[in-house]
């Protein structure tokens, strides 16, 4: 009879109240369950005992064997510490222990042979060994071990209350003991013989306690694929009980505002993948189901067209439409492009944000309730409970990696069936990422700049080239273009050697004086008034050089720059970088972008300069900085809980993840109720493992 693995881990033999405390409150282990996945960091071959005289100077990890030969304490700036003389054959060393030196002395007696294991320094002549695993020889020959030795997740607190990796890993043994190893299989066995997949337990076995590194690798890989396969399995449920259930507005017709635009009014030609996604969008929107899709496309792609046709084919049904933005500056930057393309077709549309007067407001408001206002463009302002929509059909929401999940389901309450939605990104997402954290949602990319678009010469110059720097800044000055200077803070840190933006402009303001040049200055401490001045002096052309700090990262689009500068750019991630470069590069002139650093740069740094200068593939770049900086950062916080594997790795696993994405896939098309007889275990596992559920609640 196999044990519930829901039992308190307070029930195991060996742990106790105390150990189960910090167990809980250290790793957030509950149950049994939560044990058997705590799965290891890394592996030791423990199958090798060095002698003393063949220890190196790498602080690598060794194991020997030898005896104690006395006890000394020696006094330091705070207390004492415990030295033990360790000897073999060959030579001595030294053990150290800073804590725990009462229980040392009770249980290490002179003369006996140990087993040591841990990390070697070697100090004054003589190598020493830091608060070692120490086993009498007999225990350690008799263990239940691997010839690899699992290394567990830790934190300082466990260690400092002995609960070392030794005692993680004997409790980890108890748990096979009581277990016998009986561990439920949780995939079918369609897919376990195509697969060539080891069994449960024998995965959860070899991956605590490998027999060979092979055994290992397969373990590793079977218990990666079943992770992966069931956070998949979630995603494409959830998109099928969303179009099977969740009932949206058919826009059954494409009609007058559509064709008009489409034929009279529209300002360039659409490239095919623009096309391409109008078709999908067309398609969500004449389905009974609510579109719920994602638009990716680079800097410059040309979303906002899709997304202002998308809203058309909205009007032609008679529905209201609205764009959410993160930015009053972003919302205003929309408001005033899509305002253009509203005039020959007579469209109503307005701006709501923060800064809006209350008697415009009041308007505002009056209008969109009895159907007067047809697009809705603004900022969190449009989730306010007093925002009243007659019919609002479609919901699209710009940058929406900025909106919390709470926020952006405000938007579905704003008529009796949830609206359309299309959430929009200039951040281009990694494919594994999009399928981690987006496979609820159908996903549509332009991966295709306007025709006519010359690429942005990118180079990486160092702080001792600046007069070179400001040489080319006047000669594109002297041509009629303007600069963009980008500054990473605000005031001067004392921690980081950085160009800070006040120093940076008063150097600036040196070397371009008035009244041949005019410099704006923006950045998020000024008023939103003030700011709004100095951006659309720059908009106007009154001003050559704009100096700011990230706030122009969104919604400044101004085609005359074509120069942008980023000071201390060591200091940006790459999707920003990227981003950043993107507000030059808009109009017919050649752009260029120019990253200044210091000479002092880590090879991560080296690497992220190496990209932008290299490629200005959004998605190429995405995939450098996922590497770089893993999915949690990537995604913010807001949007990393299903990101919290225990196991696998989508940057390092991209390939089982399609691979379990794949068979998710193909046994839902197959069997979408999942009640073939090969599939129950599909089935009653995805019911047990409830946290799972609710990775992401787009309707709360």
């Amino acid at each position: 009879m196999s044990v519930n693995l829901q039992t308190p881990i307070d029930y195991l033999k060996g742990v106790g109240p105390n150990r189960a405390d910090l167990l809980r409150s250290e790793l957030g282990i509950q149950t049994y369950q939560d044990l058997i996945n705590l799965f290891p960091n890394r592996y030791i071959d423990r199958t090798r005992y060095y002698k003393i005289n063949e220890l190196q100077r790498n602080n690598a990890e060794v194991q020997t064997i030898g005896k104690i030969t006395g006890f000394k304490e020696v006094a330091q700036k705070r207390g004492k510490r415990l030295v033990a003389n360790f000897r073999d054959d060959t030579g001595s060393m030294e053990l150290v222990w800073f804590r725990g030196q009462k229980w040392i002395r009770e249980n290490l007696k002179i003369g006996q042979t140990y087993v040591i294991f841990g990390k070697t320094n070697w100090f004054s002549g003589k190598f020493s060994m830091p608060h070692p695993e120490i086993e009498l020889q007999t225990e350690h020959e008799g263990n239940l071990r691997s010839a690899m030795q699992a290394i567990y997740p830790s934190t300082e607190k466990l260690s400092n209350k002995g609960v070392t990796n030794r005692v993680v890993t004997k409790i980890m043994q108890q748990l096979f003991l009581e277990t016998n190893g009986r561990f439920v299989e949780t995939l079918p066995d369609s897919v376990m013989s195509e697969l060539k997949l080891i069994a449960k337990p024998d995965a959860l076995f070899n991956i605590h306690f490998p027999k060979t590194p092979e055994l290992l690798a397969k373990a590793q890989f079977r218990l990666k694929f079943e992770e992966l396969f069931y956070i998949q399995l979630q995603l494409i449920i959830k998109n099928l009980i969303h179009k099977s259930k969740i009932k949206g507005f058919t826009f059954d017709k494409v009609g007058t505002y559509f064709n008009t635009f489409y034929k009279d009014h529209l300002p360039f030609n659409l490239t095919n993948a623009q096309k391409r996604v109008l078709k999908e969008i067309r398609f969500d929107l004449g389905s009974n189901a609510q579109m719920n899709r994602l638009l990716q496309g680079d800097v410059g792609s040309g979303k906002t067209i899709v997304a202002f046709m998308s809203m058309l084919m909205g009007l032609d049904n008679g529905f209201q439409c609205c764009l959410m933005a993160p930015t009053a500056i972003l919302s205003a930057q929309h408001y005033q492009g899509l305002s253009e393309l509203c005039k020959p077709l007579n469209i109503s549309v307005s701006l709501l944000t923060g800064s809006t007067k209350t008697s415009e407001r009041k308007i505002i408001h009056q209008n969109l309730e009895n159907g007067d206002l047809q697009i809705l463009i603004g900022t969190h302002a449009l989730l306010e409970d007093k925002v009243k929509f007659k019919n609002l059909g479609l919901a699209i929401i710009d940058e929406q990696h900025r909106f919390g999940v709470a926020q952006r389901s405000k938007l579905w309450r704003k008529n009796t069936l949830p609206p359309n939605v299309l959430v929009m990104t200039a951040t281009p997402i990694p494919r594994t990422l999009a399928m981690s954290v987006y496979g609820d949602l159908d996903i549509s990319v332009i991966d295709e700049l306007p025709a006519g678009r010359k690429p942005i010469k990118t180079v990486h110059r160092f702080d001792s080239n600046r007069l070179k720097v400001f040489k080319f800044m006047k000669d594109e000055i002297a041509l009629g273009r303007q600069i963009y200077i980008v500054y990473p803070l605000i005031q001067e840190s004392e921690n980081m050697d950085y160009k800070d933006l006040m120093d940076g402009y008063e150097s600036v303001s040196r070397e371009f004086p008035m009244p041949k040049y005019q410099i704006s200055i923006v950045h998020g401490k000024m008023k939103p008034a003030d700011k709004d001045y100095e951006m659309q002096r720059f908009v106007k052309g009154e001003t050559q050089i704009m100096v700011a700090t990230t706030v122009i990262e969104v919604g400044v689009n101004v085609p005359n720059a074509s120069v942008m500068i980023i000071e201390s750019s060591e200091r940006f991630g790459l999707s920003q970088l990227h981003q950043l470069r993107g507000r030059v590069g808009r109009g017919a002139e050649q752009s260029y972008c120019i990253l200044m650093t210091s000479y002092k740069l880590s090879q991560d740094s080296k690497t992220r300069l190496e990209t932008m200068v290299r490629s200005s593939d959004g998605f190429e770049i995405a995939e450098v900085d996922l590497k770089l900086r893993g999915p949690g950062d990537i995604m913010g916080t807001q949007q990393s809980g299903i990101l919290n594997l225990r196991i696998a790795d989508i940057v390092k696993d991209k390939d089982i993840l399609q691979e379990a994405r794949h068979y998710a896939k193909n046994i839902l098309k197959q069997d979408p109720s999942l009640t073939l007889p090969d599939h129950k275990v599909i089935l009653n596992t995805y019911r047990q493992m409830s946290k799972y559920r609710n990775i992401w609640n787009y309707i709360s």
